[in-house]
């Protein structure tokens, strides 16, 4: 067994017996994201098949046993437990992996994780380790998501994962209350392409998604699973909550393209403008946006709020990462035009008796994100 990028740019690909015969195969399709492969190729013999688990139904603690290759020592067989489902490890955005203990070393990827049942509930995929060799700590690909990606590789040779065309965050504590959502749960809608299927159907930044056809969306990673593994052209419900009330949106989901974005920053020697005139909220500084400032901080044209000229290094501004030359867009989901609108809605989330005030922020090419700011 070879990984995928191997097998992609091979001039030859064989694949290797048990009895040690060598027959010639085509690549039908593989999938990156998950390292996986089809191979199509014609056995002398009947070879016997295993069949698909499935994956949701392990528990925690269940017995499997995993079968590799590893160190080219031919078939082995380890067994252990499963450790933990819906694993993310931070190695891409559809992370949903199987744990387990079972010894899993260099070699055994690509190898199948059984059940007790002989049912192939995982492909393994990888280990954490520092040595190079298994502490019992390994992955595998969940049954369920293999079963998907196998299928639409032999359907288009190619794997096809649904859009939705919005960029997304994390829902805090501080951002909830904000919302009036309790409990701090789902996806917050940061941005919508305006070429994306979200865009028609109504959903709007701040809207903040927690069901999407019928699975519930407790972060930002359930939301770009359940999306990416839906059918393309697949028309789904979306619940979203917007201004503390639920509401159904029907999408008909877009297809994911690969992307290829690299942007390069356009330095400039222009002398700086005069000092605006600004004035003081949150720990910041803030001006109205005018054609110096765009200049100053290259902000797009299509970018349209209060811009931040300073930031107090003390402030909760500060921790949470804002800087000079992001231009606050919203405050309390109500656009702002000036320092002076900002102020207001602060002083009337004070009077209110709120904690903190939901600021939408654009950083200077017009990519939008919400952060919570106290307002004690």
């Amino acid at each position: 067994m070879t990984n995928n990028h191997v097998i992609a740019d091979a001039d030859e690909i064989n694949v290797i017996l048990n009895d040690g015969t060598k027959i010639k195969a085509e690549l039908v399709g593989v999938d990156k994201k998950t390292d996986l492969a089809v191979l199509k190729f014609k056995p002398p013999k009947p070879l016997v098949s295993v069949k698909f688990g499935d994956s949701d139904k392990l528990r925690l603690g269940d017995w499997v046993v995993a079968i590799g290759n590893p160190f080219s020592l031919g078939g082995t067989v380890t067994a252990g437990i499963v450790s933990a489902k819906n694993r993310d490890i931070s190695s891409g955005p559809y992370d949903s992996y199987i744990q387990t203990d079972a010894a899993i070393n260099r070699g055994n990827s690509g190898g199948p994780l059984f059940n007790l049942d002989g049912d192939v509930v995982g492909v393994n995929t990888l280990i954490i380790s520092p040595s190079g060799g298994s502490i019992g700590i390994g992955f595998a690909v969940p049954s369920k998501t293999v079963a998907g990606v196998v299928d639409q590789l032999r359907q288009f040779g190619e794997l096809r994962r649904g859009w939705l065309g919005v960029r997304i965050q994390s829902v805090t504590d501080e951002i909830a209350e904000s919302l009036n959502i309790k409990p701090a749960r789902g996806a917050l809608v940061a941005g919508v392409d305006d070429k994306g299927p979200a865009k028609p159907a109504g959903i709007e930044p701040g809207d903040v998604v927690v069901k999407f056809d019928g699975k519930d969306v407790k972060d930002p990673k359930d939301l770009s699973r359940v999306v990416a593994d839906t059918a393309v052209g697949k028309e789904v419900d979306v619940i979203v909550i917007r201004k503390g009330e639920e509401q159904t949106k029907k999408v008909t989901l877009g297809r994911l393209q690969d992307p290829d974005k690299v942007q390069a920053a356009v330095k400039t020697d222009e002398p700086a403008p005069e000092k605006p005139v600004t004035q003081k909220a949150l720990g910041l500084d803030l001006a109205v946006l005018n054609k110096d400032l765009r200049t100053r901080f290259k902000i797009k044209d299509t970018v349209k709020g209060v811009v931040v000229t300073n930031v107090d290094a003390n402030s909760d501004a500060a921790e949470k990462r804002l800087s000079a030359g992001d231009v606050i867009v919203e405050v309390a989901q109500e656009a702002v035009a000036s320092g002076a609108d900002i102020q207001k809605r602060v002083d009337q989330l004070k009077k209110d008796g709120k904690k903190s005030v939901l600021l939408l922020v654009s950083n200077a090419d017009g990519e939008l994100r919400f952060v919570a700011l106290s307002v004690q």
